[in-house]
């Protein structure tokens, strides 16, 4: 917790994520959801489920919004919609947490794992279009950390190719791509609401977003185990409902998100300005935000140079400053796709990013002087100079965090 008592010679701790700070705010409200549920005994689907589902839909702009019982089962679901055969083959980053891939596997399909671009992270559409074969039957790009990918090309990618596109946004909700927001930016959008994500319920949860009414059906027929009502299966799907307890919670928790987005947006543009205060950025790159992005920062991953990442970890780590590696081994290195014959070296901007980035505390609550905490323990680390005055974030006047460019080539 960040109220945690200081040693006298030693910093106070930092945690990664705070979720007690963040619950003591709406406590009240949780619970009076909570007790609601209990009162009417409607634990699975039901009306709770339908208004975090409408709640859900408005707020990223989409027509249709099916909840599900995860993250993973939401990309699962998607995928299994688009009546995938084994051996078809998804296109998709390496450079992501483990359901991106293992959906696609989970359906006898074939992930074909491209590289990223350096800046952001995210899929690069000019090694999608080199990996299109006669079996490609999708795109899945991952908006990553609270960026969307470059979707644009995407599109056209897709529309030369009859694609379909899966965007795995479990990162993402809030983010937009040229003022349109993650979910509704391909056939499916797919979220998670684990309880650390920037909308987080108190279990496990998920969501699909979509614009095509008949997809939506299917969807949430396959997550009744393909029921069409009256014990009449016509396929076979899952049991992956979201119960009416996490919806509860998420329609509390819904209504604050864009306050909480626009606080850690402003977290994000605080660390740049002390980042140069305290004389770091020829050693480290903060997070950029693309031109047409709003960035969420479900993550606020930096890069260290020189290959002293390590470093930096062990010394924010001694010090009890929540750090931590999303990713340390990409998808095509792990050991379960070995047989797809992927070797090191052939994606190396996702590998070099595995060896760089480190993620550090940025959520919400995160107070000023534990940010100047953590930024000064990474420049001892580092062994920069401290200057002693930090400079304001300088955001900009509509609230948006303002974060350094970054040359993409030179990243």
């Amino acid at each position: 917790m960040s109220d945690t008592p200081c040693a006298a010679d030693l910093p106070c701790p930092v945690p990664l994520i705070d979720l007690v700070a963040q619950y003591k705010t709406i406590e009240g409200e949780i619970s009076a959801a909570v007790q609601r549920v209990f009162s009417e005994q409607r634990f699975i689907l039901g009306d709770e489920v339908a208004e975090f589902e409408c709640d859900a839909a408005t707020y990223c702009d989409a027509r249709e919004a099916i909840g599900c019982a995860s993250g993973t089962d939401a990309l699962l679901l998607a995928l299994m919609a688009l009546d995938l055969a084994p051996g078809d083959e998804v296109i998709t980053t390496p450079y992501t947490f483990f359901a991106t891939g293992s959906a696609i596997h989970r359906l006898g399909a074939k992930p074909v794992f491209v590289d990223i671009e350096p800046a952001g992270f995210n899929i690069n559409p000019e090694a999608v279009e080199q990996a299109i074969s006669p079996r490609t039957r999708a795109i899945l790009p991952v908006h990553l950390y609270g960026q969307c990918a470059d979707m644009d090309p995407l599109w056209r990618i897709a529309a030369r190719h009859g694609l379909a596109i899966v965007e795995d946004a479990c990162q993402a909700i809030g983010a937009e791509y040229h003022s349109r927001r993650a979910g509704v930016l391909g056939s499916v959008g797919c979220f998670s609401f684990f309880p650390t994500k920037n909308l987080g319920g108190a279990g496990d949860g998920g969501l699909m977003t979509t614009d095509d009414f008949a997809l939506a059906g299917r969807l949430r027929r396959l997550r009744v185990h393909g029921d069409a009502g009256h014990y009449e299966h016509i396929e076979v799907g899952l049991n992956s409902r979201l119960d009416a307890l996490q919806a509860a919670v998420l329609r509390v928790k819904l209504r604050q998100l864009e306050h909480w987005t626009t606080a850690r947006r402003e977290n994000a543009a605080r660390y740049a300005a002390m980042f140069d205060a305290f004389g770091l950025l020829d050693s480290l790159t903060p997070p950029v935000e693309l031109p047409g992005r709003r960035h969420v920062y479900n993550q606020y991953c930096i890069r260290v140079h020189d290959g002293r990442r390590d470093q930096v970890l062990q010394a924010l780590r001694a010090a009890q400053i929540g750090c931590a590696i999303y990713y340390p081994r990409p998808l095509h290195l792990q050991p379960c796709f070995a047989s797809l014959g992927y070797q090191a070296g052939m994606l190396p901007v996702s590998e070099r990013a595995a060896q760089e980035t480190l993620a550090l505390p940025v959520f919400p609550e995160l107070r000023e002087e534990q940010q100047e905490t953590v930024v000064h323990m990474i420049a001892q680390a580092l062994g920069c100079a401290v200057r002693p005055t930090i400079p304001h974030p300088g955001l900009l006047a509509n609230g948006r965090a303002a974060t350094p460019e970054v040359d993409q080539e030179a990243a």
